[in-house]
């Protein structure tokens, strides 16, 4: 016979003491962040070059976000600016062509609002591969489309092409190039793509290439006053690369990574460095557990300094005999750029209330990649 039992309402439930012994799993503490300042941040291409008109980049991308335009809207139409300007060699139209004097592009995006991405590689004949980027993340299920499909894409898009984004200044400094490597006199390949990258250092030294164009490449990333976060890289790769040659821009947790929940961090400099140690996804994380801006993209080069160690990417001094930068920010609005050396490109771009400036990049190593 089963036992009878006996009911007891909730005042005589406290009293007696058995609410105390029951194990109430604890509730996580969500912690909704106020207001933040609008801030956007990028490398120097974006607030350095503006196409003749009076905004730069992240001038551009600021004024869209304090318009309340969403942030991938605007960090993707600053861009569009240096994209746009055959004055910098390193990005977009003018940018300087691989070893077969043929313009490829890479760009990606990365929306923290809605949790989407896009990008192309290797692509050829659009001088925005931004906007091809956004349109892969808003029109497709795909992150990434490469090389001819990715023309094919945005010639459907309604994306002109063009047969040639080549000036007169990046075919002159192709030239040049080809000049100072002479393939058909290093039959060996390995000594002829040493040449080949060494000669376009040559170039950088000689003050024909600067070192932020040699590499390519612009970052720009923004967050609004509601604390939502976007943002975008867009290059022409390494100058005079092997054609098809596609670095860390075009791809998700290397040249660009947002996380909407915590922050954003892009990258300039040597892709495949960067590309080894996932870097950008590695910095969010960082933030993720708390660590300041500036402290996540010091820790991420550090990585990549014990990481390197090939005897040809080290220098004399046996350190990394390249540069390579980031350019982070938190949900806090908290911001910082970062490099492996701050020698060469010593400076980013921030936008504020206040506009505009340039600030120091803060070097983890003494010196310079020499």
């Amino acid at each position: 016979m089963a036992r009878k039992l006996n009911k007891i309402n909730r005042r005589e439930f406290v009293k007696s003491g058995l609410a105390a012994s029951i194990v109430v799993p604890a509730v996580p503490t969500m912690i909704v962040p106020a207001d933040v300042k609008p801030v956007v941040i990028s490398d120097v291409s974006s607030i350095r070059f503006k196409n003749g008109g009076p905004m730069s980049s992240v001038e551009k991308a600021f004024d869209l976000i304090t318009k309340g335009e969403p942030v991938i809207d605007a960090v993707v139409a600053g861009v569009q600016i240096p994209e746009n300007d055959p004055e910098e060699s390193g990005i977009g139209y003018g940018g300087l062509p691989n070893a077969d004097g043929v313009v490829q592009l890479d760009a990606c995006c990365m929306d923290g609002v809605t949790k989407r991405a896009g990008g192309v590689a290797a692509i050829e004949g659009v001088r925005t591969p931004s906007v091809v980027a956004k349109a892969v993340m808003e029109n497709t299920d795909h992150h990434l489309l490469v090389g001819d499909g990715a023309q094919s894409f945005a010639r459907n898009m309604g994306v002109p092409i063009e047969d040639d984004l080549n000036t007169e200044k990046s075919h002159r400094l192709w030239l040049e190039w080809k000049r100072r490597i002479d393939p058909g006199h290093y039959l060996d390949p390995k000594t002829r793509a040493d040449e080949s990258y060494r000669a376009g250092l040559t170039m950088v030294a000689d003050g024909l290439i600067p070192e932020n164009s040699f590499w390519g490449t612009t970052n720009c990333d923004a967050i609004n006053s509601k604390g939502e976060i976007a943002g975008v890289t867009t290059t022409s790769g390494l100058s005079f690369k092997i054609p098809g040659r596609t670095g860390d821009s075009p791809i998700l947790g290397a040249g660009l990574y947002v996380d909407g929940d915590v922050g954003a961090a892009g990258s300039t400099g040597r892709g495949e460095a960067n590309l080894y140690n996932l870097c950008s996804f590695f910095i969010v994380e960082k933030l993720r557990e708390g660590m300041h801006p500036k402290d996540a993209g010091m820790e991420a080069l550090r990585r990549v300094q014990a990481n390197t160690v090939e005897k040809r990417l080290l220098n004399d001094r046996g350190l990394p005999a390249f540069n390579l930068r980031f350019f982070v920010l938190d949900k806090k609005g908290r911001y910082a750029g970062v490099a492996m050396y701050a020698s060469g490109e010593t400076v980013y771009g921030v936008c504020t209330e206040n506009g505009a400036e340039e600030k120091p990049l803060e070097g983890f190593l003494d010196g310079s990649p020499s």
